[in-house]
Order: structure tokens, then sequence, then C-alpha cells
């Protein structure tokens, strides 16, 4: 812990405490299958309370933010890793190089799609985009033995659109084809998806040319934005 952390944590548990609704929070558990507790605080309040619990403190350096980060995902409440990836997000360019190691380890505590997926994306990616030489450490993610963190990797180009390493993202999804987990089927789908709309022919003809050895859940989500127009664009995309 450092000095900025110990406040911030202790603001935002005053904060989410006092918001607690074991009702809601029973019922937004059993829709996450009962993985975690949560306090019962819907999104939007959640992110009012975030901001004015921590309205007036200075930004963090990584040390504050990363100390913040190991605090919050160490509470039982799902919303207090939620916190944790919308402080992450918000603060992405605090991170560097050395940072990539600490969020691997969060993609695998706790691991679900609704943190994974925030982390890959809008995390992870950017401080890779930031430092190009951590692709090769997004090459050694795709072939981990834990399915999230190659999802990571499948996922963390998801919003890079013109400036996306098509050969790399065709290389992760060709290698991880055969895997037969649902997160990942989808994952290579979803990464696909987001690609087509920057660049519809080379998809095309990347599942054209994979056939066989795509999914069909693979195939249909990649494909979906293609066949269905804007319309597949707000298809449920995390499983």
């Amino acid at each position: 812990m450092t000095e900025w952390s110990d406040e911030a944590i202790q603001r935002l548990r005053e904060a989410f405490e006092a918001a607690r609704d074991p009702a809601a929070g029973a019922a937004m558990s059993a829709y996450m299958r009962n993985l975690f507790p949560f306090l019962g605080i819907k999104g939007p309040a959640r992110a009012t309370f975030q901001r004015e619990a921590l309205a007036g403190m200075p930004r963090p350096s990584r040390d504050d933010l990363e100390a913040l980060v190991r605090s919050l995902w160490s509470l039982p409440e799902r919303e207090y890793q939620y916190a944790a990836c919308d402080l992450l997000r918000r603060h992405a360019r605090t991170l560097d190089a050395d940072s990539l190691e600490f969020l691997k380890g969060l993609i695998q505590a706790k691991s679900w799609w609704d943190t994974v997926d925030t982390l890959a994306s809008n995390v992870v990616g950017p401080v890779v985009q930031r430092h190009p030489g951590l692709r090769e450490e997004m090459d050694r993610w795709i072939r981990d033995n834990d399915f999230w963190v190659a999802r990571a990797a499948i996922l963390h180009q998801l919003k890079f659109r013109e400036a996306t390493d098509a050969v790399r993202l065709y290389a992760y999804c060709e290698l991880r084809a055969p895997d037969t987990e649902f997160f990942i089927r989808k994952a290579i789908g979803w990464a696909l998806r987001e690609y087509s709309k920057t660049n519809a022919g080379s998809v095309r003809a990347f599942v054209a040319g994979h056939e066989a050895e795509l999914s069909g859940l693979s195939k249909r989500e990649a494909l979906l934005w293609l066949n269905g127009g804007r319309r597949a664009n707000q298809a449920h995309v995390q499983g």
C-alpha cells in the first residue's frame, strides 16, 4: 500500500458500503452464476459514487494505482473489481511495460469475462500499443494454458482498428482455432468481427480460407456484422 492508495481504498469502501443493497446484490450475483458476491450497486450509480469518493485526490503514480488495484481485487464483492478496471482504464497511460505482468495476474485472479475483457481491450491493448516490444509477450500469452490469458491475447487488439496487426490477429485465431473452450471460440469470432468493420474483405477471406479449422461459433460471430449490418453490432458478445 501507498499513502495515496490507503486513502483511496478507505474512501471507496465507505462510499460503496453505504450504498449496499442486499436484494439487488443477490440478483446480480445470480446473473453472474453466483461466482461472486455483489454489493448490489448498478453501474451508473457505482461510477458516480466512485467519482465522488475520489474527488480532489491527485492523479496516482503507477505504484499508487497498482497498490489500489491490488487492494480492490482482494475484496470479495465484484463492484470493487469493476472499480479497479475503471481506474486502470482511466489511468492506462500511467502504466508502463513493466505493468504487463501485473495485469496478467489480474486476468488470472477472479477470472470471468466481465473483468478479463475490460482489461484485455482497454488496458492491456493500450499498454502493448505504446510499447511494441510487448507484442512478443502477447505471442506467449496466446499459447498460455490458462484460456483467460489466451483470450486476452486474442482481444487485446479489439480497439486498434486500422492499427491492427492483422498478421498477428490471424495467427492467433488460427493457433487457437482447434480449442474447444467456449470463451476462446467466442473471442476468435469477436476479434474477427471487430476487425471486419475496418477490413471486411480480409476477414471474409480469412474465414473462407479456414472454413474447416474454425468452429461454427467462431465463424458465425466473425461474420455476424458483415451479414447483419448495424443490428449485429448490438449483439451480446462476451458470452
